[in-house]
């Protein structure tokens, strides 16, 4: 398996993509390359540990059906839902599937991730909401992480 070189900056904002469906995959890439997000997807379960042990992404969206044939059978879907909270608390995590309702924060926290975006009213809206959306749960996210993240670069920077 062989990688591109690619040099990620401590300003950059690098996103992983899980998802099979080449059309979603595309849509996905171009979508997040638009605002402002370095891209990198995954072709299977191996390869999605492998990039997320190595850079902390800003952004993950993950397709229901990621390299599998039942929702129950994604391995990278269980992979995230068991690590520990320290490991997932700098990444946002979006689920997009059919058995899903968009942006329902019950189905969202029954899956362990931060929002869920159901497949066929991406498709009915279009491409181009994903982009609205992620900036939508990245901006929640932002705002509620925000005293946490404050605190804790005050203590690393010895201030409090």
């Amino acid at each position: 398996m062989s990688y591109e070189l690619e040099f990620i900056g401590p300003n950059d904002k690098p996103a992983l993509l899980a998802l099979s469906t080449p059309e979603w995959l595309d849509a996905a890439k171009n979508v997040l390359a638009e605002v402002g997000y370095k891209v990198h997807a995954a072709s299977n379960h191996d390869d999605f540990s492998l990039r997320f042990g190595r850079i902390q992404y800003h952004v993950v969206l993950i397709e229901e059906l990621f390299a599998c044939n039942a929702p129950e059978e994604n391995l990278t879907l269980q992979f995230i839902q068991q690590m520990s909270m320290p490991s997932r608390r700098h990444t946002i995590f979006i689920l997009l599937g059919s058995s899903v309702s968009t942006l329902s924060a019950i189905q969202a926290f029954q899956h362990s991730v931060h929002a869920v975006v159901n497949r066929e009213e991406l498709g009915l809206l279009g491409p181009n909401i994903l982009g609205p959306i992620v900036q939508r749960v990245v901006a929640d996210n932002d705002l509620f992480f925000n005293v946490y993240r404050d605190t804790q670069l005050r203590i690393v920077q010895g201030k409090v």
